[in-house]
């Protein structure tokens, strides 16, 4: 085998690589929010799951890449360990359309589709059209790939190395392993799939080994979804491991019946002659007749993941991390979207208990809770940080739309308001713990006096909450205004009456210092609460 064969081999499982990525691309973009409707009928009822699992991954040609999303569910809480149980065996099925594509083997039309599909992508202006270009030149790739890589490898039936190494794969071990290793490398069981299935049809792969080999490309493609396990809740942990089990229990219970019975002798006769339809034949039955097998044994096998992955304390499962926001939810960007604002409400849900604690801390001078409020003000800084980054990469993703873009572009600002009412609470605790520090004398009129504001600026908090939560309502700016007025009237009168009690020594100094800086920062809530209201309107 020359050099230069070897970079055509190259060449061709790049092509082919691509080819399988543009045509998941193009599916997706098309499905455009049918698929979120889709994944959104998942109920308990694990069999509508696993049909659900089959049709998303037909559509975006890619089953680690739905087993990835599940995991981001669960852990975003999107989904139970049981719906997504369901999901990923229905992955399963639903990535061996692609071996039945590459069964096909059209490689002679590979030109026509790559012409057919780049004439909607570069001279027609409809995107619905644009995205069926990408699918149809994705498809054509696909199998130019193929056909490369065919040739560059017809030279190995003649190479003694490489044939002696072929029979080494027809041991169960070996030949499940190298199949784990090449899925592994290039993170698709699909293209792993599509690279045997052209080995075998160029006579380099005996139908037995390849089988055992179609075994290890099933278990490889777990490493994805345990790698997309690491630094999620302990359900995501469980789910990913969920998946290894699935794949795993089946290879054996296969391994079993290929070693032992005439399996490989019954795959050949079903298309005499075919290895790449052998091969697709194989890929079907082991995974519908391994989702039959543990769809009645969901609740051992989630039990079982269960006991091996212990549930955290809740403190430390909740610590500095994202409750709803996960990259994995990315790949379904109206679902990204969804999540994001649950993780802004929370963030702003925060800032509010904040506020309550810092006032309660100032008035009944409870320097307990203050701690409380510098733990929590650290969280709501941490969302505010990690979410600005999430923003920008949903922004950027190629099936975003342009109303997403502008409620992105109004988040960015949320969340920048939210994260200054948190340092305006955080303020306020401070001044709580002057007050019993530095004995600071307030008279029973300034008290009532910021009671009342206080009381303002809580229903300014509520009111922004109820816009955000709700959506748009036709009287939420000219209240948000209205509110501001309110606050702004209480502050002038606060501050005239502040400076006749300075005068009359009814405060003292050091308490007349914190009921200015105080009202500055109550304003400022209020302020920020009622950009809220009107960002969300």
């Amino acid at each position: 085998m020359s050099i230069l064969n070897v970079f055509s081999l190259l060449g061709g499982l790049g092509m082919f690589l691509y080819g399988i990525s543009m045509m998941g691309n193009g599916l997706k973009s098309t499905a455009g929010n049918r698929l979120k409707n889709l994944l959104e009928k998942i109920t308990s009822n694990r069999l509508v799951a696993v049909l659900v699992g089959m049709l998303v991954t037909a559509v975006i040609q890619a089953s680690a890449a739905v087993t990835v999303m599940a995991v981001g569910f669960v852990n975003a809480g999107l989904m139970t360990m049981s719906q997504a149980f369901g999901i990923m065996l229905g992955a399963n099925i639903g990535t061996t359309i692609t071996a039945w594509i590459i069964s096909f083997n059209i490689t002679s039309l590979a030109p026509l589709f790559i012409i057919l599909g780049v004439i909607p992508m570069e001279f027609i202006k409809n995107e619905k059209a644009k995205n069926i270009g990408v699918i149809i030149t994705g498809f054509g790739l696909l199998f130019m790939g193929l056909n490369m890589m065919g040739t560059a490898m017809e030279p190995l039936r003649n190479e003694a190395w490489f044939v002696g190494l072929m029979t080494q794969f027809q041991n169960p071990l070996l030949g499940v392993l190298i199949g784990i290793v090449v899925t592994t490398v290039i993170q698709s069981s699909s293209a792993a799939v599509g690279i045997l299935q052209t080995l075998a049809a160029q006579g380099l792969v005996s139908l037995n080994a390849g089988l055992y080999i179609v075994l290890g490309c099933n278990i490889g493609t777990c490493v994805t979804t345990l790698l997309a396990g690491i630094g999620t809740s302990t359900n995501a942990k469980r789910t990913a491991l969920l998946h290894l089990f699935n794949k795993t229990f089946g290879a054996v219970v296969f391994t079993g019946l290929i070693y032992f019975f005439p399996l490989t002798e019954i795959v050949a006769r079903m298309a005499p002659g075919n290895p790449m339809v052998q091969i697709a034949n194989f890929h079907t039955i082991f995974n519908v007749l391994n989702t039959l097998l543990l769809l009645p044994l969901g609740n051992v096998l989630i039990k079982a993941v269960t006991v091996l992955i212990k549930d955290k304390d809740s403190d430390e499962e909740e610590g500095l991390r994202l409750k709803y926001l996960d990259e994995r939810i990315l790949e379904t960007p109206p679902f990204a979207m969804a999540q994001l604002k649950k993780e802004m409400l929370r963030m702003y849900e925060k800032a509010m208990e904040n506020y309550e604690r810092a006032v309660h801390a100032f008035f009944d001078m409870d320097r307990k809770i203050v701690p409380k409020i510098y733990e929590e003000e650290e969280k709501i800084n941490f969302i505010q940080s990690e979410i600005t980054p999430y923003l920008v990469r949903i922004q950027s993703l190629p099936t975003i739309t342009e109303e997403n873009k502008s409620t992105i572009l109004s988040y960015h600002n949320l969340a920048t308001f939210i994260e200054r009412i948190g340092d305006h609470d955080k303020n306020i605790a401070e001044f709580a713990l002057e007050r019993l520090d530095k004995g600071a004398v307030f008279s029973e009129e300034a008290l009532q006096e910021l009671r009342d504001m206080c009381h303002l600026v809580d229903d300014a908090l509520h009111m922004a909450m109820d816009a955000f939560e709700k959506g748009p309502s036709h009287d939420t700016v000219a209240r948000s205004f209205e509110f501001e007025n309110k606050v702004d009237n209480q502050h002038t009168m606060m501050r005239e009456n502040h400076i006749r009690r300075l005068n009359s020594e009814q405060c003292n100094a050091r308490a007349g210092m914190i009921f200015t800086d105080i009202c500055i920062d109550l304003e400022r809530i209020t302020f920020h609460a009622m950009k809220i209201a009107r960002y969300a309107a």
